[in-house]
This record gives structure tokens, C-alpha cells and sequence, in this order.
């Protein structure tokens, strides 16, 4: 009997080991399990400083309770803050998808409907209606694009989960809970971004606080319905950053041979003879002329389009402080204007797609059998899957980016 003892202790002993070893990962699961319950508890928790807040802020204890009754933390909005195309995504890609034959179109249409309110705006603040026209653009597709998160719940969650800048989004919410103290705007309007930006322009809370303008004279700032306040607000913002009609925001450029990539940068600004000097000259070889200083702008180095900028770009960039974004308003406000697009070919030798050709290429991994969704032209995290499938098949890095060569081997 005793080396049946001797083996059944010995079972006994691994049993005893593999609990000690699953234990722990049996607790963390069970905190999985009741995390919701916590965050929401942890959530409440974090709501009720903030109505403290709000009360220190003018807003009242009412106002609060309705603003944010029923809500839930949105977790998503913390996976969509560091995922921001104009950090992510090559700058080829982000002005192919914003600066499109379509969005040219459909921006000649929309200042063509609102001419008259472009024009006052314009006259009212001395901003090229172009330039409003191509923030209006980039910002919500002149309407179409809002976005449909509620900023309430957006900024709530922001404001107690946020890895970084907590005190800013809770500066954000209680700018919007004024909003709606204050009947501004319309509650169930007050849909945007992830990070609390709404109306046709996509103005902050704050800076609708700030800068938003009555543009129809109806005696309200309704940056959502109103079209007019919508572009005179933004005219109003553009003002405000230095805007001045006087001067172009910049244009393409072409440099030297042997230019010194370390002079480059929006805010190392010297006078256009000084870079006349040293052989830059516009795109077309005529020289530079103007007596106002300016910056040169290299987006993706030495071997791609370079462009004088001036302190007007600087009154774009203000918007949204990324240079790609400040490049799209600025290049879709001369397509707008009947100029042409960039002459100077992006260093890459998988050329970035419109939106017409994005959508062409949803189309082709549906007939393949992907499931994308409905094709829309717009890339989302199935699409992407998608792609890199077809990037293992033809050899290239599995990045899910919609490039020409994804799209030709689809095509062939």
C-alpha cells in the first residue's frame, strides 16, 4: 500500500501546485469580471467632483443632474486619443483623403449655396472666405460629418479617464455644460468628436465660449444649425489668430540642390529675399516676391513638395496644431479657389488614394469575400483587416494602409 500512498501524495502535491499557480490568474479574472461594476462605481465617484466643480463654475446643481443622468463611461474614446490621423497616418495619405476631387466638388457646391454668408463673413473679419471654406471642409465635409458622440459623455469620460490633459477635458465639459445651461444650443445637437468637438466647423466648447459669433442675427450662436454663425465664427477664430488678407498663407515651392533641411520649419521664418538668396523659387521657377517673412515646410523631407509659409499658415495650424491638418485646410482652400494641387511628387512608391478610390477598393474586398461593412470610402478597423490579408498575400508589411499597390493587385 505504501507506493500507492506514495503516488496518490504525490498527485496530491501537483493538484496543490497547479492551484497555486492558477490562483492568482483565477483573482485577476474575477476582477475582469467585476471591473465594470467598479468603473461605473469609480465613475459615479468621479461625477459627483465634477458637479462640485460645475457649482464652483456657475453651473447649477440641476442643470448638472440632467445633463449627465443615465450616462456611461465611453471606454472607446480612450483607444480613438491615440490614434489621431494627423499623427498616425503618412502625410501623403491624410491630404489624398481630405484634398479629393470630391471634397473639391462638393466645396464648390456649398460655397455656391452659401455664398452670401461666406461673403459677409469675409467683409466682417477680413479672412478669405477660401480659407473658411477649406476649415468648413476638413473639419465636417461641409455638413456631413459632425460626428455622433455626445459631448457630455465624451468629456465626462475624458475627464476621469484620460492618461493625459484631464484638467483640459474637464475644462471642456464644463464649458458645454454652459452651453446648455445657457439654451445656446440645443441638448440632443451637441454630438461631435470624441474629443468634444461639434458643428459644421467643430469648434471646442471653449472656443465656442470664446470666439462664437452670431452670424444671422437671430440673436444666437448656433454653430450646429446656422451655417452663417458657422463660418463667421470661424472667420471670427481665424481673426483672432492673425489672419491677415494682405498676404497668401504660403504656396509650393522648389529648393535648391544642397538645401539645408536644418533652416526648414513653420516658425524659422526669414524674409522671402533672404530665401530668394539662396535659390528657392516657386514651384513654377518664378522667383519669390513680397516683403513679409516666412518659413519653409519640408512634410516629408528633402525629396518631397516643400512650401513657403507665413504667419497666416500659423492662424491655421492654431486650429488644430498639427502641420498636415493646417496643409489640407490651406491646399483645399486654392483647389476651392480653381488653383491646382500639389506639382511635387510624395517620396513613396505606393501612391496614397482618394476617397473614390477607397471606396473602389471596399468594393473589391467585398467581391473577394472580406467583410468590410458597406462600403463608404471611409477606413475603418475591418477594412484595415482586410488589407492586410491582401498585403501577406502580394509581400508587403501587414500595416492595413489603403496604398496603389493593395488597390492594383485587387484591380488585377
Amino acid at each position: 500500500m505504501r507506493p500507492r500512498f506514495h503516488k496518490i501524495n504525490l498527485i496530491v502535491h501537483k493538484i496543490r501546485a497547479m492551484i497555486r499557480l492558477i490562483a492568482p490568474s483565477l483573482a485577476a479574472l474575477s476582477l475582469f469580471v467585476a471591473a465594470p461594476a467598479f468603473a461605473q462605481a469609480d465613475f459615479r465617484s468621479c461625477l459627483s467632483g465634477l458637479k462640485a466643480q460645475a457649482a464652483a463654475k456657475g453651473i447649477s446643481g440641476q442643470a448638472f443632474d440632467v445633463a449627465v443622468q443615465g450616462i456611461q463611461p465611453d471606454m472607446k474614446i480612450l483607444e480613438l486619443m491615440n490614434a489621431q490621423p494627423e499623427f498616425k497616418t503618412e502625410i501623403w495619405d491624410y491630404l489624398a483623403a481630405l484634398v479629393d476631387d470630391q471634397r473639391v466638388i462638393d466645396g464648390k457646391a456649398a460655397m455656391s449655396q452659401w455664398g452670401r454668408a461666406l461673403a459677409n463673413a469675409e467683409a466682417r473679419y477680413g479672412v478669405d472666405r477660401y480659407v473658411i471654406a477649406g476649415v468648413w471642409g476638413v473639419e465636417s465635409d461641409f455638413g456631413k460629418n459632425f460626428g455622433d458622440r455626445p459631448l457630455v459623455q465624451s468629456l465626462a469620460t475624458l475627464s476621469c479617464y484620460a492618461p493625459r490633459r484631464q484638467a483640459y477635458f474637464t475644462g471642456e465639459l464644463m464649458a458645454t455644460l454652459k452651453i446648455v445651461q445657457d439654451g445656446d444650443i440645443d441638448p440632443s445637437l451637441l454630438r461631435g468628436s470624441w474629443a468634444g468637438a461639434f458643428g459644421h466647423t467643430q469648434f471646442m466648447p471653449s472656443t465656442y465660449q470664446r470666439l462664437a459669433v452670431d452670424g444671422d442675427g437671430d440673436g444666437r450662436r448656433d454653430v450646429v444649425s446656422s451655417v452663417p454663425d458657422a463660418v463667421a465664427s470661424t472667420a471670427n477664430f481665424l481673426k483672432k489668430a492673425g489672419w491677415s488678407n494682405a498676404i497668401p498663407w504660403g504656396y509650393e515651392v522648389r529648393l535648391p540642390a544642397g538645401f539645408n533641411a536644418g533652416l526648414a520649419g513653420r516658425r524659422n521664418k526669414k524674409p522671402l529675399t533672404t530665401w530668394a538668396a539662396m535659390g528657392v523659387t516657386r514651384i513654377d521657377g518664378r522667383p519669390l516676391s513680397g516683403s513679409y517673412p516666412a518659413g519653409i515646410l519640408i512634410p516629408a523631407g528633402l525629396n518631397g513638395p516643400a512650401f513657403v509659409v507665413t504667419k497666416n499658415f500659423d492662424a491655421v495650424y492654431s486650429y488644430n496644431a498639427a502641420e498636415s491638418y493646417g496643409l489640407a485646410i490651406a491646399l483645399l482652400g486654392d483647389r476651392l479657389k480653381g488653383q491646382p494641387g500639389i506639382r511635387t511628387a510624395w517620396p513613396t512608391d505606393d501612391p496614397p488614394l482618394s476617397r473614390a478610390e477607397r471606396f473602389e477598393l471596399q468594393q473589391l474586398l467585398t467581391a473577394r469575400g472580406y467583410d468590410v461593412g458597406v462600403p463608404d470610402g471611409k477606413i475603418g478597423q475591418k477594412t484595415r483587416d482586410a488589407i492586410k490579408d491582401v498585403e501577406r498575400r502580394i509581400g508587403l508589411q501587414q500595416r492595413g494602409r489603403p496604398g496603389g499597390k493593395v488597390l492594383e493587385a485587387l484591380r488585377s
